[in-house]
């Protein structure tokens, strides 16, 4: 098997290296997130998971969603629980049935821990992980981003009418929300943003060599 060689590794490790990204970061790397997810859902594909590890970072500082292990066309609801533990949603961990407001609700804790730094519910116990998440406690630190809490808030909704992203706005109604005002979602998805980070690459006798 042959894949497209990505550079700049993928944002797992950018992330470790600078702890959290300010709200900016955070604001381009989430619509470039919701943008994938949003042409997979168009397909009636759930990813299902979605997490730092699956998104590698290209030269040209864009991410790419890699590792759809999976992922699933989905018409209606599946029902097996796979998955991340601190990425799941509490309607796969009930095995109630789910499709793609999964992502969404990754999404969410995506969001969180690009900005925090950690994500909400983490434990080194996977069962301690669970109970978390089915709690619905949420806690945030005291200079976090208004807007972005209220955008994680609604993603991070176990009720799934209220979880933004499976209303009836659909995706709009992500990339509507004021945590995004200011960005341009044409150009986003022309690539025609800078991003804030580009993988550095230096030449050597004619070859590239990627850091």
């Amino acid at each position: 098997m042959v894949l497209e060689y990505v550079h700049g590794g993928d944002l797992f490790g950018h992330h470790r290296a600078v702890g959290k990204f300010d709200y900016a970061s955070t604001q381009l790397y989430g619509a470039m997130v919701v943008l994938g997810l949003e042409y997979l859902h168009s397909k009636n594909i759930v990813y299902r998971d979605l997490k730092p590890e699956n998104l590698l970072i290209g030269s040209d500082g864009y991410l790419k969603l890699t590792d759809f292990g999976l992922a699933k066309i989905v018409e209606g609801k599946t029902y097996t629980l796979c998955g991340t533990p601190e990425y799941l949603a509490p309607e796969m961990l009930l095995n109630k049935g789910h499709a793609k407001p999964v992502d969404w609700w990754a999404f969410g804790v995506l969001l969180y821990e690009m900005l925090v730094g950690m994500d909400p519910f983490g434990d080194d116990d996977p069962m301690i992980i669970y109970q978390r998440i089915l709690s619905g406690k949420l806690s945030f630190p005291k200079d976090f981003d208004k807007k972005a809490k209220s955008l994680i808030k609604r993603l991070l909704q176990a009720d799934l009418s209220r979880r933004i992203g499976n209303l009836k706005s659909g995706v709009d109604g992500i990339k509507e929300h004021k945590f995004f005002k200011g960005l341009d979602w044409d150009l986003c998805i022309d690539k025609r943003i800078t991003p804030h980070y580009l993988p550095p690459i230096r030449y050597f006798h004619g070859l590239m060599m990627f850091y």
